[in-house]
């Protein structure tokens, strides 16, 4: 490791505590920002980015059948889970994507692929316009890349800023969240459907406040506008994987994005929802492994 980095990442004494899932984690001062992180197995260095509202803990039952082919890196979005927010200024995508590739440069692994849900794969298309010449390609899952449209893009974004300056409406939120009745709305809103140990991972979720607050302050510095437009710079293959039950983010989103990108290739999974690598881990990891390079056992 560089010795510009070594004074920028510190790791804590010990593990948390995670039972969510059964890997090795730990937290890491890296850009401002205390990041939970989640990694295992061996091999080239696969990225996990989550999307909004959720947390590393979604890779939850894809990791472990990848772990065997990549060194797989995992971490809390800022303001998500267990990681800090953004120190200073917006949540926006080339801000948390620029922290995202400091710390992986800190913690010295270069990704040769990234694989993105929702707002992560918004994330990794950010990350994939620097050009790094360690990156290969890119899998994208129900990518949320396209701005809303008409009246819900006017809206949408003021709103979001405004509810995420009021403390007490994450408050309210996680309060509301107490009922698991709730939290099944929630996930029944995507399209998908969890386990009995799903909810419990989005019930947690949920009725954490700085978790709640985390996501709107993401929500409030989204601006996909510039990236939708530079999506066709991307020059790296790029898999998009959509449940077609999706109830965020519509199938034929990915079917559009595909037409401006270089390389793509689109891959409707029917039956599943927005979650859908949390409703069928085995399937998503099998395409995950085989359009990079490996095959999950």
């Amino acid at each position: 490791m560089p010795a510009s980095s070594a004074s920028a990442v510190e790791l804590s004494q010990g593990q948390p505590a995670d039972t969510a899932l059964d890997v090795p984690c730990r937290f890491v001062d890296s850009a401002g920002i205390r990041w939970f992180v989640r990694s295992a197995g061996h091999g080239p260095v696969l990225l996990l980015l989550h999307g909004t509202g959720s947390s590393s803990a979604s890779w939850r039952d894809v990791m472990p059948l990848l772990r065997d082919r990549f060194t797989l890196v995992a971490p809390d979005l800022p303001g998500h889970g267990r990681t800090s927010a953004v120190p200073r200024g917006p949540s926006s995508l080339p801000v948390i994507a620029h922290a995202l590739a400091v710390l992986m440069r800190d913690l010295g692994l270069d990704p040769a692929f990234i694989a993105g849900h929702s707002a992560g794969a918004a994330l990794s298309a950010q990350m994939a316009l620097a050009e790094s010449a360690s990156l290969h390609r890119l899998a994208w899952i129900g990518p949320a890349l396209v701005p809303f449209e008409g009246v819900a893009g006017m809206v949408a974004p003021p709103l979001a800023r405004l509810l995420s300056r009021s403390g007490a409406l994450a408050h309210l939120a996680a309060w509301r969240a107490r009922s698991d009745s709730a939290v099944r709305r929630m996930i029944a809103s995507t399209g998908s459907t969890l386990d009995e140990r799903g909810v419990g991972v989005y019930g947690a979720l949920m009725r954490n406040p700085s978790h709640v607050a985390g996501a709107l302050a993401m929500m409030a510095g989204w601006d996909l506008a510039p990236l939708n437009r530079a999506l066709p710079l991307i020059r790296v293959p790029v898999l998009l994987i959509h449940g077609e039950r999706d109830g965020i983010v519509p199938a034929r989103q990915s079917d559009q994005v595909a037409t401006v990108l270089a390389n793509a290739r689109v891959e409707r999974l029917a039956g599943l929802g927005h979650l859908a690598h949390e409703e069928q881990p085995q399937r998503v990891a099998r395409a995950l492994a085989e359009w990079f390079g490996a095959t999950a056992t």
